[in-house]
């Protein structure tokens, strides 16, 4: 019989993190999850084994990763502070820690890293030339697992479209679409008429990390996957999956307004967030499509939730609607 394998996640409380976390908890790994207040983590995750300590210090997360077989590394600054003084220090802490442990190193990608050189259909060896700060940092994440790789270290990066999901951190959905906590009555569209847009379900990307672990020495010593998700071919089909969801729950029609991306350079003095949001608006103006070509040679098909569920939950989570007992979504919609 298999001993049950490890797995360390860094960023538990947080969207992927916390999504992959509770993946991994129910496909069997044992759990370990690193938490500067551990004691209120396991409170509310009691399923988990919380340790005490800080990403930011590399002997708490290389004695958090003794006896792991997989290291999540979701851990990233709240609301675009600080990107740049601590982003690749926690990174460097976490390829110490796998070239110690043996562990795997499981990065979440994102598409911030290609400038619009590689676009509109960037692949997993595509150059990265990014356009924005956060690209540049994310990029040279990457770079620095590349070279870790080199010296005996393994990496897994799963790298998405636009995530979403009843329990995500920062991103677009809960950020410009709909204003959680708030009444669904407006979603605002950032997409450009005409142009398509890539979307990733929180819960299918930690369901495809689990089964690409799961792969074991099948995968490459560093091996970099892009999923499909949901593609909005025109920039209008998430939007209008958010209505269909909205009335399908017993409430109105929410209007549509366009994103005001004109007053974005006026508040970026004032505001962090509206600058890293101007800087990302490139994506937003060109199609992004990635294929996941790689990934299903890999695994077989990718986890692929229904778009309308994928928006009830994630808009139920937000708490932009209550699910009504006995509602559902409708039966038919694009994906």
């Amino acid at each position: 019989m298999q001993a049950t394998k490890t797995a360390l996640v860094l960023g538990a409380t947080g969207g992927i993190g916390g999504e992959a976390a509770r993946h991994l908890r129910a496909a069997g790994w044992r759990v370990k999850a690193l938490n500067r207040d551990a004691a209120k983590a396991a409170a509310a995750q009691p399923d988990f084994d919380w340790m005490q300590g800080d990403a930011m210090r590399r002997d708490d997360v290389v004695a958090a990763a003794r006896g792991a077989d997989a290291i999540v590394h979701a851990v990233n600054p709240p609301g675009y502070r600080r990107w740049a003084e601590l982003v690749l220090p926690m990174l460097d802490n976490t390829i110490a820690a796998a070239q110690g442990s043996g562990a795997r190193i499981v990065l979440p990608g994102t598409v911030y890293n290609y400038g619009p050189d590689a676009l509109p259909a960037p692949h997993e060896d595509s150059p990265q030339n990014p356009a924005t700060r956060k690209g540049a940092i994310r990029a040279e994440m990457e770079k620095r697992l590349h070279a870790a790789s080199g010296r005996g270290a393994k990496v897994l990066i799963v790298r998405a479209g636009d995530y979403f999901g009843p329990r995500a951190g920062n991103n677009w959905f809960s950020q410009a679409l709909v204003k959680p906590g708030k009444p669904l009555t407006t979603v605002t569209n950032p997409a450009r008429a005409g142009v398509g847009h890539q979307w990733a379900y929180l819960p299918d990307v930690a369901a495809t990390m689990v089964r690409l672990l799961e792969r074991g020495d099948a995968l490459d010593a560093f091996c970099r996957v892009h999923m499909q998700g949901h593609w909005d071919a025109d920039g209008t089909q998430m939007v209008e999956a958010i209505r269909r969801v909205a009335v399908a729950q017993g409430g109105a029609r929410p209007a549509v307004k366009t994103f005001p991306w004109w007053a974005l350079p006026l508040a970026t003095p004032f505001v962090p967030l509206f600058r890293e949001l101007n800087e990302m608006r490139y994506l937003w103006r060109e199609p992004v499509r990635m294929d996941n070509a790689r990934l299903v040679a890999l695994i077989g098909a990718e986890p692929h939730t229904r778009l309308d569920d994928a928006v009830a939950a994630t808009l139920a989570g937000l708490g932009a609607i209550s699910v009504r007992a006995g509602a559902g979504v409708p039966a038919r919609a694009p994906d």
